[in-house]
């Protein structure tokens, strides 16, 4: 069996061929152009595809996609299923480009498809093709006099009008619904959809208290599907007999109200919801169905939104926050979409949309921590990163991965560094994709003789290097009644965090010292300033890294060489992992912590601290013997992790996670 597929390298496409190489035979032919055939190479080793994924050099914008006649002529009837993704997926495009990709590019597939006289070819729609319909619209539904009130809605619909009433060989539809990231992973590659609206989460989380309720507006109904589940509906429909001429929705079989989504995203944000005080419940008993269309309330409201002054008034205010004013008029969805036809054809497969509920988190965290781009806006950024060079430790992964990112985003040059070269090279690649500069280092900072082996090559490697942030850590939870024959905890956390990074400082500082410029971030933790029990291996090394940078930042203050130090509280990442108890905790986002780091390349205070941190260094200071007390009662209340003890993680008791919220952040 072989298959021949355009926009491979696209969203969908990715994931699709995923599941074709995983659970079918034969050569996969893939659409590209001359100058794409270097990433779609690089696509095939992470799909770990051999040979066969085979590139067919084309264009979506000539006849029969551009395919040379020869490769046609030597694969006619050979091509059992056509896979035709490609084309433009936005609300916003204008009428010309919608045309070109999606009209006419499904004309070519399906001339190319005839030619090849392929077994059956599938077109991927979109729910958009129903337009303004209101009411219950299912699989057998195509034609019913809908509004198409955008180029994409129009040229959806006309795609599909086209293979229904031009196609030669045998046809399937998928109409998917919004399709949004990777219900595990939450992997996306472009804002759409509920992405608009999540600057807008992210800044009320920044600066509004998350148990503030906002006031909300009834949007209206949507439906929203992760693409692991369009890929694997797609595979398996695909390959079921006998449904050629059928079309089958993508989509969540119970759509969800738009404010519960945005609310399902809040909380994942840990920002404040939205209530709403007036809602469909009372609107549905008003009599306006019965009036005719033209003069419903509803149609007078889109009629608003449609109107130059309010369409400047959106692009001047929400606008501003990334939302354009297109996208909210298709907040809300009138239409209802039934899939009756394709749970039974999925019916014994395993494939069912994930509740929302479940993945929310995963897509919110991947667009924190790799698609937010609103450090492209911050001018002060952007104008101290630019073209800087900056040494990120522990980059592969959590705190280290997001900064890396996002000093890119601003147009600084990461250099990536960790143990584990193959995560590097794949940041490192995923930067580049988003238009970014980034090395990749592979070292063990642990191990002395590496460090200097690899300041030794960044002094040959660049020119200057303008910041170090020392993020790389090992931490540790454990009594020292548990510690007493495992003193090598004491030396491996010291190693790591301590001589590791001041190895790597000095062995930069020549290189700063001759440029008369260098920044030096370190990495700490609120346990500097709280003294946590159990931490006593891990908080040393950091305070022993916050002592030696305190009495070094006096010696090469005059070459133009400074520090700060972030007390960091408790950050979600995969080191706090182990630990089970924090599950349920409090805790900071990488994308917020590298916020934090980004601050302090940008303004480069002396300390970062949070308000509870400050607040218990003054409470040690003022009061020791009290605050001894208070810390002994939380030795008491939370025991030793069930990694320290090697017994199985149990969930958190109220009292745990009582005191956890009073005393946020802290590493308990």
């Amino acid at each position: 069996m072989s298959y021949f597929v355009t926009g491979a390298t696209g969203f969908i496409g990715r994931f699709l061929i995923q599941e074709l190489l995983d659970n079918r035979d034969g050569e996969i032919f893939v659409l590209c152009r001359a100058s794409s055939v270097t990433r779609l190479e690089a696509l095939a080793r992470q799909w770990g595809a051999g040979d066969r994924v085979v590139p067919v050099i084309g264009d979506l914008k000539a006849d029969e996609l551009g395919v040379d006649n020869a490769w046609v002529a030597a694969h006619r009837g050979k091509v059992d299923h056509f896979f035709h993704l490609a084309a433009i997926y936005d609300m916003t495009a204008g009428d010309a480009v919608n045309d070109e990709l999606n009209v006419g590019g499904t004309r070519k597939a399906l001339s190319l498809a005839a030619a090849l006289q392929v077994g059956t070819f599938h077109q991927v729609s979109s729910i958009a093709a129903s337009g303004d319909y209101r009411g219950v619209f299912d699989e057998t539904m195509f034609d019913v006099g809908q509004g198409l009130p955008s180029p994409y809605h129009r040229t959806k619909f006309e795609s599909e009008q086209i293979v229904r009433t031009e196609a030669t060989v045998p046809w399937r539809i998928y109409r998917p619904a919004i399709v949004v990231g990777h219900s595990e992973t939450g992997a996306m590659d472009k804002i759409d959809g509920p992405y608009y609206f999540f600057p807008l989460l992210r800044k009320l989380r920044d600066h509004l208290p998350n148990w503030l309720p906002l006031i909300g507006v009834d949007l209206g109904d949507t439906n929203i599907v992760p693409v692991d589940y369009v890929a694997k509906a797609m595979d398996h429909l695909a390959h079921a007999p006998d449904r050629d001429g059928e079309t089958f929705h993508l989509v969540n079989p119970e759509p969800q109200a738009t404010v519960d989504m945005l609310n399902t995203f809040a909380a994942a944000a840990k920002a404040p919801q939205f209530a709403v005080p007036v809602d469909r419940t009372f609107l549905s008993r008003l009599p306006t169905s019965a009036l005719p269309k033209m003069i419903r309330p509803s149609t007078f409201l889109i009629a608003g939104l449609r109107s130059a002054p309010v369409q400047y008034a959106l692009n001047q205010t929400l606008g501003r926050l990334g939302i354009p004013a297109e996208v909210v008029e298709h907040a809300g969805m009138p239409t209802t979409y039934a899939s009756r036809h394709t749970q039974k054809a999925l019916a014994g497969s395993g494939i069912g949309v994930p509740e929302l509920e479940t993945y929310a988190g995963a897509l919110w965290s991947y667009w924190e921590e790799f698609l937010d781009d609103s450090i492209k806006a911050d001018a002060a950024v952007v104008r101290a990163l630019t073209g800087k060079t900056v040494v990120i430790t522990g980059a592969s992964s959590g705190i280290g991965l997001v900064t890396a990112v996002q000093v890119a985003k601003a147009g600084g040059i990461p250099i990536l560094v960790a143990r584990g070269k193959d995560k590097l090279e794949s940041t490192k690649t995923m930067i580049e994709t988003q238009g970014g500069t980034a090395y990749a280092y592979g070292c063990d900072l642990s191990d002395l003789q590496a460090i200097d082996a690899l300041c030794a090559e960044l002094s040959s490697d660049f020119e200057h290097i303008d910041y170090v942030v020392n993020n790389a850590g090992r931490s540790i939870r454990r009594s020292l009644k548990l510690s007493e024959d495992r003193f090598h905890d004491f030396e491996r956390t010291m190693q790591l965090n301590y001589f590791g990074a001041i190895r790597l400082v000095m062995g930069l500082l020549p290189m700063m010292r001759a440029n008369h410029s260098g920044h030096i971030v370190n990495v700490s933790s609120i346990g500097v300033q709280t003294n946590p029990p159990r931490f006593s291996a891990y908080v040393a090394s950091k305070a022993a890294l916050d002592a030696w940078s305190n009495v070094v930042s006096s010696e090469v203050v005059g070459d133009g060489i400074s520090f700060t130090s972030i007390h960091m509280p408790l950050v979600r990442t995969p080191m706090i992992a182990p630990t089970k108890l924090y599950d349920r905790f409090p805790t900071i986002s990488p994308g917020q912590a590298a916020q934090k780091v980004i601050t302090a390349l940008v303004e480069q205070p002396h300390e970062i601290n949070t308000a509870m941190g400050n607040l218990g260094a003054v409470a040690h200071t003022v009061a020791p013997r009290s605050v001894f007390r208070v810390l002994n009662l939380a030795y008491k209340v939370f025991p030793d992790s069930a990694a320290a003890k090697g017994a199985a993680p149990v969930e958190p008791t109220k009292e745990q996670l009582a005191m956890s919220r009073v005393l946020p952040g802290v590493h308990w």
